[in-house]
């Protein structure tokens, strides 16, 4: 049985879906994006016995927010308000794309916190432990005025061929639906804020070496907003890194290939056990 709730924790309302009973995973959705994009890993997670926590991010979905910047440190304050009132103490943590950016600053204010011992296990999908250049700088801030001013609808038509492979688009026509129904609604001025504090964000690759518990990095063979060798040099960087490369997909490989993502997913979870 899913729970859907909110909370209101860290200055943010966070809506949210709490699934499922065992131990917890905690998946963070990317952006322009909602915690459905998880869905299909809610289900298989809770149906195998663990707990599964999926938020809207601050400024997506269900989750309001009046920002006009949201740095991705704020965004890992929101999510540990959210499980320490959830009364969560251990958990594998994972998002993708931003989600995984998200994780990584979770990770690091755990640390601050002499709390990092909490993360059993870190997922890493299409996500990139970089800084932005200045070159994505300009981009970022850019495409955050266009958002503003043009809205999501022709930004969503832009950016749905870089999301999804050209073979996912053909064949699975829902999928995509889902995918350009998500970038249409989300709010213009979340999307922005979120665009804003990503063009801010750290270099995480020196902290890859202190995340000791198992990590998972996926990646989508054709994905080329975080193509497969930084990935490939991510998880060489984690101590107990593996990486995954699925096939025929691009940037959303957990909605393009459900089954493959779900089952190399659910395997590392169970590893994360120990």
């Amino acid at each position: 049985m899913t729970a859907t709730g909110t909370t209101t924790t860290a200055g943010a309302r966070v809506a949210y879906d709490d699934a499922g009973h065992g131990r917890t995973v905690v998946l963070l959705h990317g952006h322009p994006f909602d915690r459905s994009m998880w869905w299909p890993q809610r289900e298989r997670l809770a149906a195998a016995g663990r707990r599964v926590i999926v938020p809207d991010l601050r400024g997506y979905g269900d989750t309001p927010s009046r920002d006009t910047c949201t740095p991705l440190a704020v965004f890992a304050g929101d999510i540990l308000a959210l499980l320490d009132e959830l009364d969560v103490e251990h958990f594998v943590l994972g998002g993708l794309s931003m989600g995984g950016q998200i994780a990584l600053a979770t990770h690091r204010l755990l640390r601050y916190r002499s709390e990092h011992y909490r993360v059993r296990g870190m997922l890493l999908a299409a996500s990139s432990p970089h800084p932005e250049n200045a070159a994505g700088v300009r981009a970022r801030r850019a495409t955050a005025d266009r958002l503003l001013s043009e809205g999501m609808r022709r930004y969503a038509g832009d950016m749905l061929p870089r999301m999804l492979a050209p073979d996912s688009i053909r064949a699975l026509p829902a999928t995509a639906r889902h995918v350009r129904r998500m970038m249409t609604a989300t709010p213009l001025d979340g999307a922005a804020a979120a665009l804003r504090g990503r063009a801010m964000r750290p270099d995480y690759r020196p902290e890859l070496a202190e995340i000791t518990v198992p990590a998972l990095v996926v990646v989508g063979e054709h994905d080329t907003l975080t193509p497969v060798p930084i990935a490939r040099d991510t998880a060489a960087a984690l101590p107990r890194g593996r990486l995954a490369v699925v096939d025929g997909t691009a940037h959303l490989p957990n909605l393009e290939h459900e089954v493959a993502f779900n089952d190399t997913l659910q395997h590392f979870v169970e590893t994360c056990d120990g």
